[in-house]
């Protein structure tokens, strides 16, 4: 089977700040907007090249949504940037009302994401914007997987016309994808093949599938492990397509299993190719304090669960 290494570990929002620099030097219609977290967005080295083009809003989350919505009549390119719980649930109204409704052009980047923020706790941890930003129309939400596809969706999405939620994250996590990667926006990555179970995974997850499937090898049980970077437009032909050769499916995602990941795939499924599926994520619960490792074993959100889930799944095709 093919395997996966890497040399370092690096935290997600950090592509998001190196792929945000990478187009303030190639389009000069990107411009940049925060609410008061310049360094937890590590927007930094843009701000201090294109001044001009940053707007620091403060705590008033509503109102940037406002102006990046205004910014995009004049034909300019916003990034918005705050961490996941103020991009999605603190401002739904703004996003809904001056965004998506009327198609406005506006990059949500949002950092911080899921239970992997730690300390901060329940209030911050949110754990329901995929569901969220999905179920709005017109909206493209991507959520990935390590540094360099952080970097590489960064910029893939100033081509992209129309809103987009790009979540990221604080840890420091295995850099394995490509460094000058194309990002491919709806187009899923098939990272190991295998004919007995498929395990389709997003953000900090698609590692913990990767190291899953190697246990799952060990124990004579091959999985098929699919990087979905975009929940939508979800791909749906490589999950279909893989499910037709194993026959069941694992869905690992840092969110609820109500709303996320697992339920557009369970839709697909259902739709064209019913088939048995089990869900790594948080079961409808808030999260708590604790560091990201000691949460995502208390919320079964790592390669163990992975482990346990595909031998469930394996049980009920």
């Amino acid at each position: 089977m093919k395997t996966y290494t890497y040399t370092e570990k690096k935290d997600t929002r950090s592509g998001f700040g190196a792929g945000l620099t990478e187009l303030g030097r190639t389009n000069p219609n990107v411009v940049a907007l925060c609410a008061d977290l310049i360094g937890s967005l590590k927007m930094n080295d843009f701000i201090a090249e294109n001044p001009e083009r940053f707007f620091q809003v403060g705590i008033a989350e509503a109102n940037m949504m406002g102006i990046a919505a205004g910014l995009t009549i004049g034909g300019k390119i916003p990034f918005t940037g705050t961490f996941a719980n103020f991009s999605t649930g603190r401002v739904y109204d703004q996003i809904r009302q001056s965004i998506a409704y009327s198609g406005k052009n506006v990059k949500i980047c949002a950092s911080h994401a899921g239970l992997t923020l730690g300390e901060d706790g329940a209030t911050h941890q949110i754990l329901e914007d995929i569901g969220l930003m999905k179920m709005l129309p017109g909206m493209t939400v991507i959520n990935t997987c390590d540094y360099n596809q952080t970097k590489a969706a960064t910029i893939a999405i100033a081509e992209h016309d129309g809103p987009v939620y790009l979540r990221f994250g604080r840890p420091k996590v295995p850099v394995f994808t490509p460094e000058n990667q194309t990002f491919e926006i709806g187009k899923g990555i098939k990272l190991t093949e295998g004919n007995d179970v498929t395990i389709v995974a997003t953000g900090h997850l698609v590692w913990e599938a990767l190291e899953a499937s190697k246990e799952l090898h060990e124990k004579g049980i091959s999985a098929e492990v699919i990087n979905i970077h975009t929940i939508k437009p979800l791909d749906e032909k490589i999950i279909l397509d893989s499910v037709a050769k194993t026959k069941c499916i694992v869905t690992a995602e840092e969110h609820n299993y109500l709303g996320g990941l697992g339920e557009s795939v369970s839709r697909t499924l259902a739709t064209h190719n019913p088939a048995p599926q089990e869900f790594v994520a948080t079961q409808d619960t808030f999260g708590e304090s604790g560091t990201p490792d000691q949460l995502m074993e208390k919320y079964g959100l790592n390669s163990k669960s992975i482990v346990s889930a595909s031998e469930k799944v394996l049980k009920r095709k």
